[in-house]
């Protein structure tokens, strides 16, 4: 894969994004910046980050053969990748916080931010945003933040860092195609964070309410059994999980 680096940058994602608009990406690619300056998380999150601690980065994999009704897969396979890449760091307690932050424990080590490049109704790619904290120790007013230096009492090279989850990413990909759906999507429910496991969250009212993460549904929907016995189905504009 070819690897672009930067020293600043507004977001990689968006160089990612009008560098498509230009060339018309077909191969993957990546870009890596020491720095963003307007780093974005999910929802329209600011994505914090010190310069030259952390990997802020994104790539472009190209996608074939995939309806737009099944882009959450996309989302499950980078979920997993980073995952693995992250296991293989030997990152303890290891869990996917749907839909797709990668949590040590119960702290944030990476956030991923994904959009989708869609023709005439299909999907022929995606530009997938990775911040995963590294070597950054303090995290202002964000308790819940950790990094790999934090956990694991070390220095790591983002290089290097890199190069397992650009690995990972690309075993997953190659693994995306629709006869392994039920696959992917068991691997990745195995996974999730507080899952059999009575929990709090919010409602889009700011209601707070008790249930049991069950499962997804294929579109991505977070399947919560409630106290009176019934699986409702949530959107993330509609349930927050607090922990």
């Amino acid at each position: 894969m070819d690897i672009i680096k930067v020293d600043a940058i507004d977001s990689t994602n968006t160089f990612l994004r009008d560098m498509n608009r230009e060339k018309y990406l077909t191969k993957s690619i990546c870009v890596v910046a020491r720095e963003q300056l307007k780093g974005k998380g999910q929802m329209g999150t600011i994505w914090q980050s010190n310069p030259g601690e952390n990997l802020t980065s994104s790539v472009f994999m190209p996608i074939a053969d995939l309806d737009v009704m099944d882009q959450f897969y996309i989302s499950m396979t980078v979920s997993l990748g980073v995952y693995d890449a992250l296991d293989l760091l030997m990152l303890p307690k290891l869990s996917i916080k749907w839909p797709n932050d990668i949590l040590s424990d119960k702290y944030k080590m990476c956030g991923i931010l994904i959009e989708n490049v869609v023709n005439n109704g299909r999907l022929r790619g995606a530009i997938i945003g990775i911040g995963i904290n590294v070597n950054q120790q303090d995290f202002n007013n964000l308790p819940l933040a950790g990094s790999l230096k934090q956990i694991l009492g070390r220095n790591f090279d983002l290089d290097e860092v890199l190069q397992v989850v650009l690995a990972k990413l690309e075993y997953r990909f190659s693994m995306l195609h629709s006869s392994n759906f039920g696959n992917i999507k068991k691997e990745y429910e195995s996974l999730l964070f507080r899952k059999n496991k009575p929990s709090t969250f919010l409602d889009v009212k700011g209601d707070s309410f008790v249930g049991i993460i069950q499962n997804i549904t294929s579109a991505g929907k977070l399947q919560i059994l409630l106290e009176d016995e019934i699986i409702q189905s949530f959107d993330l504009k509609e349930v927050k999980l607090l922990y």
